[in-house]
Order: C-alpha cells, then structure tokens, then sequence
C-alpha cells in the first residue's frame, strides 16, 4: 500500500495531479479542496490512498490525513463508491461534510451532484455514530492546527494525562503573554498546572 507521496507537481488539474518522485510519475485524482489547498504549491506531499476494481488501480491524493479518513469512511457506506466519496469531498470541505452528517443535515448533502435523499440518509444513517465519537475524542478547535499547543496536548495525552486535564492546564499556561514559550517549556508549566 503508498501511505503517500511526496515530489514535484508535474500536472495539477482540478480533478488530477501528476507528482514526480524521483523520475516516477504517479498520477493522483484529487477533490476539489485538496486542489485548493495545493494550487499554489509546485510541490509537496499528498497522502494517498489505491482503490482496486476489477477493471483499474485508480491513487486518489488527499492534502491531509483527515481527508483520507473521511474519503474511507464515505467508502463504508453502502452504494457510496470512490467517484461519489471524491464528488462529495469537491462540494463540501471535510469539516462541512462531517457537521452536516452528526445534525443530521440530509439536505446539505443532497445540495451535493449526485447524492439523492436515500444515499443522503443511507450516509447519516451508518456514519452519524461513528463521526460523532471522532470529533469528541478530537480536542477543542484552538488545538486543531499544527502548533506548539497542539504538539503540547498530544504530548500530555502520550504521557497517560486525560485530554480533558490536559486541555485546561494548557489554556492556564498559554496566553498572549507566554507567546514565545518553547514546546518543551509549555509542556513542563502544563505538567506544573495539572
């Protein structure tokens, strides 16, 4: 299995690119929000993901894990095929995707080329459950991104400290203040904090 690849954007299309890694060229589809995120980049790393039929070996490029894993989820999905996951991830964001599914919102994502109301409820219906548990194991927004705070939470979460206790220590150390506070530094005053 290619867990993802990382080179030169040869080709970058809307529903396609073509990434050279050292001399190979590995053609990907993407959604449309992975194109975004990538338009202005002339290279980088997609995660991917190889769907196998009896008639192809089709790479689909996602910009960040958290697509990949919602496009394999949509895949769990009875009726919802590969073609359907990726048209859904180019009409929606992921997060759009995932809000619309926990409230139940069918008309949203009917509001999507090619999703009727039964394959719309068939979605809510298998993955509400499932999606729901995600985003509450998931810490608060603020620690979404790829920072310090970010890196500090998962840190405290590896050392066996519950997510809860170890958000609330880190919102008493940071501040607009401790800005310029080092990793290990947020850690050691969270740990202070407990």
């Amino acid at each position: 299995m290619i867990a993802f690849v990382s080179g030169r954007f040869v080709t970058k299309l809307p529903s396609q690119v073509i990434v050279d890694v050292n001399g190979v060229g590995y053609e990907l589809q993407i959604s449309l929000n992975t194109y975004s995120a990538i338009a202005n980049n002339e290279s980088g790393k997609l995660f991917t993901y190889l769907h196998i039929t009896e008639n192809a070996h089709t790479l689909y490029g996602f910009f960040d894990s958290g697509e990949k894993d919602l496009f394999l989820q949509l895949l769990s999905v009875s009726g919802v095929g590969a073609s359907t996951a990726r048209v859904m991830l180019s009409g929606l964001k992921p997060d759009e995707i995932i809000k619309a599914i926990i409230q139940n919102n069918t008309k949203q994502l009917e509001s999507i080329k090619g999703i009727g109301r039964k394959t719309a409820e068939r979605i809510v219906l298998e993955l509400k459950d499932k999606l729901g548990r995600q985003q509450t194991d998931k810490p608060d927004a603020s620690y979404l991104m790829n920072t310090p705070e970010a890196d500090a939470l998962n840190a405290l979460i590896a050392l066996g400290i519950q997510k809860n206790n170890a958000e609330a220590a880190l919102k008493k150390v940071i501040s607009p203040e401790n800005n310029k506070l080092t990793l290990e530094n947020i850690i050691k005053l969270a740990l202070k904090n407990l």
